[in-house]
């Protein structure tokens, strides 16, 4: 129920947006959306890991993360066009459309689960007590960071120091939306199977290729391949991470999907709030990945080993604890 009325909210709030010319409303508007949006994946990655088999549920995760980064890929360069052809009012209502067929296609589709346990408000607290829940939401505040940070100001780097012409700029952010989408795919299929591999990886990859970006960003051609490469790896630890911290809330996911969402936006802020200011120091241009590159290898450094005792419950994935005690998650 709360899927179809975030989606159906967010079908009313593109609505309002596009009938209205007054930027007060418009910008209430993007408000309630952006809340739609957030209860939508807050409750979706809860729905994918209960639907999904125990071992395959990082793969369901990382199929809603697909579809939050296809837009990279898709979306952002059809709605440009669509501006420019129809007016700015058009995607809007392009996405009141696109919202209100997917309630209609959810409210079909989906299977009945029947009504669960209620949880209350202490319940769903009592999960924020355990400490590798908030190692997994700063993992995820870091590595997501370190990849924008970097991704925030590249059309700089892009056009000034890789001397890439400011029409070829679109087809760079379409290969970093590419490897956004491959990352969340491989990140879904070898969590389940390789979970201490692919958050090793996850996290220590992207480090790799910012520290390389700095170097060798003076290039247009290894420029290109590396934004593609630190999206791709970068994306790669996220289904993980939700993952792990919605099975670490026990019984009381929702609120903890809920804060890991709010993590990966509070990570985008804080990383492109700092290479904003780095923007502007004394590294200039490579300033941005440099911070990156800082965010992403913060997020190889929580170790206590003595928190994640081996637990044998079958409901919780006990490669889920493997990987927490072994990646310091």
């Amino acid at each position: 129920m709360t899927v179809l009325l975030s989606l159906a909210v967010f079908a009313a709030g593109h609505v309002v947006e596009s009938a209205s010319s007054s930027f007060t409303v418009i910008l209430v508007a993007r408000f309630v959306t952006a809340l739609a949006t957030g209860a939508f994946y807050a409750v979706g990655f809860v729905l994918a890991t209960a639907a999904a088999s125990p071992e395959r549920s990082t793969r369901a995760i990382g199929m809603i993360m697909g579809g939050l980064t296809l837009p990279h890929v898709i979306g952002v360069p059809i709605g440009s066009f669509a501006g420019r052809l129809i007016g700015w009012r058009g995607p809007f209502w392009s996405l009141a459309v696109l919202g209100a067929l997917a309630a209609a296609v959810i409210g079909r589709f989906l299977p009945a689960t029947g009504q669960g346990a209620q949880v209350s408000v202490r319940a769903e607290t009592r999960a924020l007590r355990d400490t590798r829940l908030w190692l997994a939401l700063t993992a995820a505040v870091m590595i997501t960071g370190g990849v924008l940070a970097a991704y925030t100001y590249i059309t700089t780097l892009l056009t000034d120091r890789a001397g890439i012409p400011a029409n070829a700029v679109p087809l760079v952010l379409v290969a970093y939306g590419l490897g956004a989408v491959a990352g969340t795919t491989i990140g879904g299929r070898m969590g389940d199977r390789r979970p201490m591999t692919t958050t090793i990886s996850g996290a220590a990859a992207p480090v790799l290729a910012l520290l390389l970006l700095i170097p060798l960003s003076t290039r247009a051609a290894p420029t290109v391949i590396l934004v593609a490469i630190m999206a791709m790896t970068g994306f790669t630890l996220n289904p993980v991470v939700t993952s792990l911290a919605v099975r670490f809330a026990g019984d009381a996911p929702t609120l903890t999907a809920a804060l890991t969402t709010s993590a990966y936006e509070t990570g985008v802020a804080a990383g492109s709030a700092l290479a904003g200011m780095a923007l502007g120091s004394s590294p200039g241009l490579t300033g941005p990945a440099l911070v990156g590159a800082v965010f992403a290898t913060l997020t190889l450094l929580p170790r206590e080993p003595g928190t994640y005792e081996a637990r044998r419950d079958a409901e919780e994935g006990a490669w889920c604890v493997r990987v927490a005690r072994k990646c310091g998650l």
